[in-house]
């Protein structure tokens, strides 16, 4: 009986549907991860996990708990988490839905909370220059990649996940433009390289000859975002910066800096590759807040 079905098995194929219609793999561990806290809240509740016995009611409660409303140190989440929390439970269950799983979409009620964002947050100019200066130390191969990759982040404005699938036949240095296959949504992407970044890129592309991964890891594949997030983290206290910087930070400082200097958000809006121009307009209250 399709309605007998537990969570993790309904969950199991909804992972394979987001992966065939090419979501990322960050977004498809935070949808699993959502429906993960579902489900260890159905337990802790003494409720079954079969399909049949989650009712709107049921997941009206789940999103007033503790565990959908505050982070594992028991501080309540902001509002924008638990909009995502929804998200991804709407998602879950409007798949099941559609994919005949379930009669009737519990989630069909739940609702975003109206909030407005909070401006991104680059890291200021000083931090900005501390960072280089440690990354122009570099010596070992480790190293040097881990420079080129962040100096191309700051530099271009690309996410991670695009900078670690780039491939060393991405880049064209005569023509200065890298080709980004993994952008966001599955699009692809032309990405200008100032030119100072192109010198230092050729210098990296010389210690190595062939193709494969520009920035890669132990047996050659490329190095996880996770990985890369913690060695940005061992970087930056050598550099003495005291305030918590994410990978994410680096784009946000790359958009920062075009604007403060064009003032032209539609200029900005193709940099980053955005769609809307309402996903680019976040960055005049990061200008704003940086010089005021």
């Amino acid at each position: 009986c399709i309605m007998a079905m537990d969570l993790d098995a309904a969950l199991g194929k909804f992972t394979l549907q987001l992966q065939a219609n090419g979501r990322s793999p960050h977004t498809v561990r935070q949808y699993r991860r959502h429906v993960a806290a579902l489900g260890r809240w159905l337990v802790a509740c003494g409720r079954p996990r079969a399909l049949s016995g989650i009712t709107h009611e049921t997941l009206a409660e789940f999103l007033v708990a503790p565990e959908a409303r505050c982070r594992p140190d028991g501080r309540p989440k902001r509002e924008i988490a638990v909009n995502a929390l929804r998200t991804s439970i709407r998602c879950f269950f409007g798949y099941l839905a559609a994919a005949g799983l379930i009669p009737v979409d519990p989630a069909r009620l739940v609702r975003r909370a109206v909030c407005a964002p909070p401006p991104p947050r680059g890291m200021s100019e000083a931090d900005q220059t501390r960072l280089l200066a440690v990354l122009d130390q570099a010596v070992t191969p480790e190293d040097r990649r881990d420079r080129v990759l962040f100096r191309m982040m700051l530099g271009t404005g690309i996410r991670l996940g695009s900078a670690l699938a780039l491939e060393r036949c991405d880049l064209d240095l005569e023509e200065g433009t890298l080709r980004i296959r993994h952008a966001k949504g599955g699009r692809e992407q032309d990405v200008v390289i100032p030119e100072g970044l192109r010198e230092v890129l050729a210098g990296y592309l010389a210690q190595g000859e062939g193709g494969g991964p520009l920035f890669p890891g132990p047996g050659g594949r490329p190095i996880c975002a996770r990985h890369a997030q913690r060695r940005l983290a061992g970087w930056l206290r050598r550099a003495g910066v005291t305030r918590r910087v994410s990978a994410h930070a680096l784009r946000h400082s790359f958009a920062v800096a075009v604007y403060s200097s064009t003032k032209d958000l539609v200029r900005l809006q193709a940099r980053l590759g955005h769609r809307s121009i309402l996903s680019t307009s976040v960055y005049l209250a990061a200008v704003h807040l940086r010089v005021s």
